[in-house]
């Protein structure tokens, strides 16, 4: 995304591929045409300037599909944080496209920096300071983002996915599983979310009790908070938001084009990201995404990925686990989609928080959610847990269960991955993988 007025146009990057991805085992071999792709989707009206009422969703999968699946990022999550295991989805459904959405708040980043696919250019523009920021107080309206926006725009995206027929399956990945649960609940205009979908899917989040709950009292502190320019979340502390996404994709793509290198960035990170002696480029990324040595307060990013070497100078890192080190860096790298939201708007996590009842509280009210169908949903439900929680995701998931319509369900537990491992993972041993598609394949046998 170079400006923001270059966003307000589609872009499409089409890719034809001759060879059909493997197809699933007993199925017929066949060539397929497929596509991979990120395309922009007109999104609904809301505060700020109309060339904001976009969203961008990536595409993968059969082109003449019966079935989209539309799955939600999570917190500072883009969609490149789930385009790794969308495209092994499409790879095992022969006639399933998954898209995964990009928010409108996308749109606010200055991307100009890796248009070059270069490392050295990219920290020459960021910290060199020659990037375009942005400022609370420059766009007052993002205090307004928040989940009537997002499930506005998300369900263009699903009347987009469900054109000639199609079935559409929502669900999301940490807080984009609780934005999914909230779209079934929600009321737009008197039609019931979960009208509009076949079946849910909740990558290691949700609501009722998931994560936290906001009450009254915090919704009028934090709105006022935001209306006073504090928009963004600033999970560094260094009062410059968009820093987190910059650092991250910069030792992506260090990573990428010179893993075996002292890193660049090792200097400039913040101290608890930051090794007592020097590490390659590689290394620098896993020590701060592994479960192992990533800081306290960082686990919504962890991932499962090896370990430092024990000894050399630089000291680097030894793939292994759950996710090997350099599948995580491709994802980190990549642009269109991007790994992670620079400008992630407070008042987001805020209304999710209050939508953990999945009713209309004192806090909901406040905030103006629509949680009005949670006990008439009906579409089947799959939720899977890593370690993050404790528990909480498929004790969720069944609250839910219990108090919806919803009869076919399946539950799992994975206590050995860490958040990011089902949406990075290998998919060798990635049990969300190989669990969610049989699920997803049953879904596509039956009618709704």
């Amino acid at each position: 995304m170079a400006r923001a007025q270059g966003l307000a146009l589609a872009f499409t990057v089409a890719i034809a591929l001759a060879m059909a991805l493997a197809v699933a085992p007993g199925a017929q071999a066949a060539r397929t045409a497929l596509i991979e792709r990120y395309v922009a989707i007109a999104g609904a009206p809301a505060p700020g300037a109309a060339r904001y009422d976009r969203v961008f969703a990536y595409q993968v999968g059969a082109r003449r599909a019966r079935t989209v699946v539309v799955l939600v990022p999570g917190f500072l999550g883009g969609a490149g944080t789930i385009a790794p295991v969308a495209r092994d989805i499409a790879a095992r459904l022969p006639a399933t496209q998954v898209w995964v959405v990009d928010r409108r708040e996308q749109a606010l980043e200055d991307q100009r920096g890796f248009a070059r696919r270069s490392a050295s250019a990219a920290y020459d523009y960021y910290f060199g300071g020659k990037y375009r920021r942005v400022r609370g107080l420059d766009v007052p309206y993002a205090s307004e983002w928040g989940l009537a926006v997002q499930l506005a725009d998300l369900r263009r995206v699903v009347l987009a996915a469900r054109k000639g027929g199609r079935r559409v399956v929502l669900g999301g990945h940490s807080l984009g599983a609780s934005t999914a649960l909230a779209y079934a609940a929600w009321d737009f205009a008197g039609r019931p979310g979960y009208r509009d979908i076949s079946g849910l899917v909740l990558i290691d989040g949700g609501l009722l009790g998931t994560f936290a709950s906001a009450d009254a009292a915090r919704a009028r502190r934090e709105l006022d908070e935001m209306r006073r320019g504090q928009v963004f979340e600033d999970v560094l502390g260094l009062g410059v938001p968009e820093l987190a996404g910059i650092f991250v994709q910069t030792a992506g793509l260090y990573a990428l084009r010179a893993p075996d290198v002292p890193a660049k960035l090792q200097p400039l990170v913040p101290a608890a990201f930051r090794p007592a002696f020097t590490v390659t480029n590689e290394a620098l990324v896993g020590y701060a995404f592994d479960r192992d040595t990533s800081p306290p307060g960082f686990e919504f990013v962890r991932v499962r990925a090896g370990r430092l070497a024990a000894a050399g100078d630089p000291r680097p890192w030894v793939s292994g686990e759950r996710t090997p080190i350099e599948r995580l860096v491709r994802a980190m790298a990549a642009t269109k989609p991007d790994f992670i939201e620079w400008y992630f708007p407070r008042r987001l996590r805020l209304d999710v928080d209050a939508a953990n009842d999945l009713r209309m509280t004192a806090a909901a009210k406040i905030l103006g959610l629509r949680l009005r169908w949670a006990r008439r949903v009906d579409v089947p439900l799959y939720a899977y847990q890593t370690d993050l929680t404790g528990g909480r995701v498929l004790r969720g998931a069944r609250r839910f269960v219990a108090i919806s319509r919803v009869r076919r369900y399946r539950f799992v537990d994975d206590p050995a991955a860490s958040h990011l491992d089902p949406v990075v993972g290998d998919p060798r041993s990635n049990r969300f993988l190989k669990t969610v598609v049989p699920f997803l394949r049953e879904l596509e046998r039956t009618r709704r």
